[in-house]
């Protein structure tokens, strides 16, 4: 039997079947680690109230061939976890390197929230959309307009003709020429702007599809169109009071439709 790869707590929180006094073992492991790896297996044996035979059973069910092994693992695990939370303290005493940490946290969990909020469903359509139409209008009127002139940039990439404007009356404009074989992709941050609504109005009563990237899913701008992608706000978690909501996760969203498409495109 070949050693079992990986650490001891790894696979003892994995969730292994275990008896009730393998159990017992497993979870006087885990209440210490470091104790648990200096002992002998007649020691852990009482400390966790089994039989050095159950001990055996386990390190074998583990994929340890015996309990010297199994033991040497546990060594190790104890001495990752003593210098995990020496880093830890380390970085506690640096604020600046916290402040890092914090905001890299924050980030994740927005990109995360993001793309698991993606309804696949409708995102077939949405990739649909962008690759049988003949035009697209990308509109912004607030915080988010890089993020607008950005998408009309990658996909007119792809070869798609694209339209973007920072002048309200530009883009209200070119939404009255649009025909339902166009897309109009309005991104706002709040799903809240006069102006946006204007536009969007005017696109559908030329009967275009609309395409809202938002925060707000339930917000006016998302009930007048007639796709909503969601982007996650984790801002107020790091800054109190009024803020610039992140452009990170609605620039995801344009990643993913731009990625998705260009990878379709390299497979024909």
């Amino acid at each position: 039997m070949c050693e079992a790869p990986g650490s001891v707590v790894t696979l003892l929180c994995s969730g292994i079947q275990l008896y009730s006094a393998e159990r017992r073992i497993a979870d006087c492991i885990l209440a210490d680690v470091k104790r648990a790896s200096m002992c002998t297996s007649a020691e852990l044996a009482r400390l966790s109230s089994s039989s050095e035979a159950t001990i055996t059973r386990l390190c074998h069910k583990l994929g340890f061939e015996n309990y010297r092994k199994f033991q040497l693992a546990l060594a190790r695990d104890a001495m990752e976890q003593q210098e995990t939370a020496r880093r830890t303290r380390e970085e506690g005493q640096d604020e600046l390197r916290q402040a890092l940490l914090d905001i890299q946290a924050n980030r994740e969990e927005e990109l995360r929230a993001t793309i698991q909020a993606i309804d696949t469903r409708q995102l077939r359509r949405v990739l649909s959309l962008l690759r049988s139409c003949e035009v697209i209008e990308v509109v912004s009127e607030g915080r988010s307009l890089p993020v607008a002139l950005d998408a009309s940039i990658r996909f007119g990439h792809l070869g798609k003709r694209c339209v973007a404007s920072a002048l309200h009356e530009k883009t209200l404009a070119f939404a009255q020429t649009l025909t339902p074989k166009d897309l109009l992709m309005a991104f706002s941050t709040s799903g809240r702007d006069a102006g946006l609504e204007e536009v969007i109005s005017a696109a559908k009563m030329r009967g275009a599809p609309v395409l809202l990237i938002t925060c707000d899913s339930h917000s006016p701008l998302a009930h007048l169109s007639d796709y909503v992608m969601t982007a996650s706000n984790r801002e107020q978690r790091l800054i109190e009071g009024s803020h610039a909501a992140s452009l990170l996760s609605p620039n995801i969203l344009v990643e993913v439709l731009y990625y998705l498409l260009r990878m379709e495109k390299a497979r024909t």
